[in-house]
């Protein structure tokens, strides 16, 4: 998908200097793909203890091992 988006240079600069990515493509992929990766784990852990969530550790572990 093409968007255009103003970013403040010196943000992308440092983001570039920082990260082993090679692109500003690969950048703003990764920051998206971090980003909502966060908002995820936010959401599992407001849900956990309701019925959603109302699993052990033990039964997630039996769960993974029936796949």
């Amino acid at each position: 998908m093409r968007t255009t988006v103003d970013l403040p240079a010196d943000l992308m600069a440092t983001a570039l200097e920082l990260s082993p990515a090679r692109t500003k493509r690969e950048v703003l992929t990764t920051a998206l793909e971090e980003y909502v990766k966060q908002l995820l784990r936010e959401e599992l852990r407001r849900k956990r203890g309701t019925d959603f969530l109302d699993m052990t550790h033990e039964d997630l572990e039996r769960m993974r091992a029936d796949e």
